[in-house]
This record gives structure tokens, sequence and C-alpha cells, in this order.
């Protein structure tokens, strides 16, 4: 009963709030990337600090982030890490899904934050433009993150890696950093959610220029490594 009730006040808090400013978003995108960013930051804040205080959602951080720009390859459960990695990651170009980009302002919005966008159908030159875009973020001092298995999994489920990560490795040819978590046993998908710990895994960085399959199985294992 009691993360029935934290949780609805967390709804109530946070969806609240959320909707003016998602809906303000297109507007702070007309003054420029950098205050965007900013704004995007105050709005991750704002849901880490409200499942913390009202729905008793803490968070723990093991393992060492790299030292600068990186590649990260993330589990992905939760809408809570895509929240909590933007602020720990001091707001990561984020590999999204073209579907989400073509929502009417918002998904201009998105681009101006700087989205890499991918397409799971991508033609040669989709994937060419989604490789300039990480290149370019990189370029800008920031880390690029990744979702590699390409969708969020219910805890214990561990689908095989997406293309769309192969192709960033390769291009990129940087260490990629594997991160391992938990959030689904927390924040399921259906239900209410449930107070506790979630843990974020740093794994060891995995060198570049590995075979696809060699790196691919590193990632899989590194992003895995809290699953049971």
């Amino acid at each position: 009963m009691a993360d029935r009730l934290r949780s609805a006040a967390f709804a109530l808090f946070f969806y609240g709030l959320s909707v003016p400013i998602v809906l303000g978003t297109p507007v702070v995108a007309l003054f420029g990337t950098r205050i965007l960013r900013g704004y995007c930051i105050g709005w991750a804040r704002l849901g880490v600090w409200s499942a913390r205080h009202i729905a008793g959602i803490r968070i723990q951080v093991d393992g060492q982030r790299a030292a600068g720009p990186a590649l990260y390859a993330a589990k992905h459960q939760a809408m809570f890490e895509t929240m909590a990695l933007a602020i720990m990651l001091d707001a990561p170009a984020i590999v999204m899904k073209r579907e989400l980009a073509r929502i009417p302002l918002w998904g201009w919005a998105a681009r101006r934050y700087g989205v890499i966008v991918v397409d799971r159908a991508a033609n040669a030159k989709a994937l060419r433009q989604m490789m300039r875009e990480a290149r370019e973020a990189m370029g800008e001092g920031r880390s690029v993150l990744i979702f590699p298995e390409g969708t969020r999994v219910a805890p214990g489920e561990t689908p095989p890696l997406r293309s769309g990560f192969a192709g960033l490795y390769r291009a990129l040819s940087l260490a990629v950093v594997p991160v391992a978590l938990d959030s689904g046993r927390l924040w399921p998908r259906r239900g209410p959610k449930r107070s506790g710990v979630v843990t974020f895994s740093f794994g060891a960085p995995i060198a570049p220029g590995l075979p696809r399959a060699d790196a691919e199985a590193a990632v899989h294992r590194g992003i895995n490594a809290l699953e049971s």
C-alpha cells in the first residue's frame, strides 16, 4: 500500500510538472542548444529528485565513468535511467529511434538538443548520417549513449544487440563503457513503483578495434552483469 501511495504521489507531482515543461521545450529550443540542454538536464534532475524524495528510489553507482567523452552502452529497463544517465554523463548525445524524432515540434527540439537518430531499417546513407552525428557529438566534447538492445526490456531479459551499436563502435574507434543497471525491479512497465536502490554498474572499458562478434559479446556481458 505504501508503494502505491508513493507511486501515485510521484505520478501526480512529476508528470503533472512534466506536461508544461515538455510543451515548453520547442520554445526553449529557439534560444539555442546550450540553453536547451540545460533545460533538459533540469527536467531530468526533477525526475531523479522526485523519484528519490517521493517514490523512495535511490541510486548507487559502482565502477568508474570515463575521464572524458566516451561511448557508453547501457541496459534499458525503464525511463529512469534515461534521466539519471543524462545527468551522470553531462548531457550526452543519446541514440534515439527515428519514430521519436518524427513527433511534431518535439522531434525538432530533440534534434536541436543533439540526439543521434537511428533507423532500424536504415540504408547506407542513413547509417552514414548517424555516424556523422556521433562524430560531431564527440567533437563537441560530449559522450555518446546508446541502449544497444534497442528497447526497454524486463528484468532478466537479455536480447541480442541491435546492429546500430556495431556501426558506432567501428566508426568512433573508441573504447566503449558498458553500463549494467536494475531499474526495472523498482520502476516496472506496469504497476506501481517500489522504493529501493537502483544500481548503476560501470564496467571496465572495452578496447576499440575488436572484431564485431568479440565487441558485441563483451558489451552484452557487461550490460547484463546484474542479471541473474
